[in-house]
């Protein structure tokens, strides 16, 4: 039996989305934003050499036809890259109305969203006064801190010592459908965190809100605050069977690392692994030496989005990039015949782009271990239906396999 790994460059567009005009970071709307050919133009003007240098590098990507596709989805230019593809490659757009981590997902996993996301708007406070005294009373503290759109770093910068001092968790969101709670690991406690986000997500989860997210942090504010590792997402449950389930009704192995366990909670996935993405990267690479015949490896690779994207770091996110196709290049000659490894992305985060938002892009779709050509201009559905094909497991989404 053959198997599949399905990567997920988190951010990684291409521009071009058809519909990015009505998407916006601020006032400004999406339209023209291009993460990947941005930071090639930067790379390339000298304008990225923090920890790196010279023109973008990603010789393996390229191979397989990032490239072209990125060409296919947008009329960017794109310098250094005019490789030619050896593998299967194309671009795709979604449908679902948000630019987020589980809209993304869920439609490359054949389910786009059923209803409009719920966001909080970016006013002070942001929440319903309701929902603040629910959380605070679930918390079992007089209030919350924050209530307002913010940055993560800079909201525990601001409040992190009353939060120490009151105990008063601190609150705050996005333009994302998210509700996120930072906590100290230590005088809140990490556990009492986790308990607090599980206790407060089914009503957030009822307004659809698409994620609770636990951001604990640790330091003083002597010598400064820094988030940890211990994230924790709980987000809405898919409301019909995706991907992770056909595979698993199926009767064959389906595997997880990143991200992917909380996106899905946990729905059809039998293991899971989680980690930073160096730590990922060792994942995927003993899930390609031992994974199972028939089963999928489902992977997110989130600090594109997270350390760079989110921060405008455009030599950051290059780095990243780099080191990320460095690796792809030593998986790449392990697969075994029959294998497929398919590339993709979730939504843009482009760093050159003014705001801190996400930003509404088509994303390349590169295969590995299925021949070479276009498959043009796709739906993200399609890539649920194309793994499911390869894996000979019934689709029941929407998609049309490439395959």
């Amino acid at each position: 039996m053959a198997r599949a790994f399905l990567v997920v460059m988190d951010s990684v567009g291409i521009g071009g989305a058809p519909d990015a005009s009505g998407f916006y970071n601020g006032d400004l709307p999406d339209l023209g934003a291009n993460t990947l050919a941005h930071i090639a133009q930067a790379c390339a003007a000298g304008r990225a050499g923090e920890g790196r240098s010279g023109p973008l590098h990603l010789p393996n990507l390229e191979a397989l036809g990032l490239g072209a596709a990125t060409r296919l989805a947008s009329s960017v230019p794109l310098p250094g890259f005019d490789a030619e593809p050896t593998g299967l490659w194309g671009c795709a757009s979604e449908v679902s109305q948000g630019k987020d981590t589980p809209s993304g997902h869920w439609e490359l996993a054949g389910l786009p969203v059923p209803w409009d996301w719920c966001y909080f708007p970016d006013t002070n406070p942001a929440f319903p006064a309701d929902l603040s005294d629910f959380v605070a009373a679930a918390a079992g503290t007089p209030g919350i801190l924050g209530n307002c759109h913010a940055s993560g770093t800079q909201i525990i910068a601001e409040h992190g010592a009353a939060h120490m001092q009151s105990g008063e968790p601190i609150c705050y969101t996005s333009a994302d459908s998210v509700f996120q709670i930072a906590a100290h690991e230590e005088s809140f406690g990490l556990e009492r965190l986790l308990d607090l986000c599980r206790a407060v997500a089914p009503r957030l989860h009822a307004m659809k809100v698409g994620r609770v997210i636990a951001r604990p942090f640790t330091g003083t504010p002597e010598e400064g605050f820094s988030r940890t590792t211990n994230r924790r997402d709980f987000a809405i449950e898919p409301p019909a069977p995706v991907l992770t389930n056909w595979v698993q009704d199926a009767g064959q192995g389906v595997h997880a690392i990143g991200k992917i366990g909380d996106i899905f909670t946990m729905s059809g996935i039998d293991s899971l692994q989680k980690g930073p993405d160096a730590q990922l990267m060792q994942h995927l690479a003993q899930a390609i030496d031992t994974a199972e015949e028939g089963s999928l490896t489902f992977a997110n690779f989130v600090e594109f989005d997270s350390l760079y994207g989110h921060r405008r770091d455009v030599a950051g996110y290059a780095r990243a990039l780099e080191w990320f196709d460095a690796e792809l290049g030593k998986l790449l000659p392990r697969l075994r015949p029959g294998d497929m490894v398919l590339l993709t992305a979730d939504h843009g985060n482009d760093p050159s782009w003014p705001g801190t938002d996400h930003t509404r892009e088509q994303v390349p779709v590169l295969v590995a271990g299925c021949g070479t050509g276009c498959i043009g201009q796709r739906a993200f559905v399609d890539v649920a239906a194309s793994v499911a094909a390869h894996l000979n497991v019934a689709a029941q989404g929407p998609g049309r396999s490439f395959l």
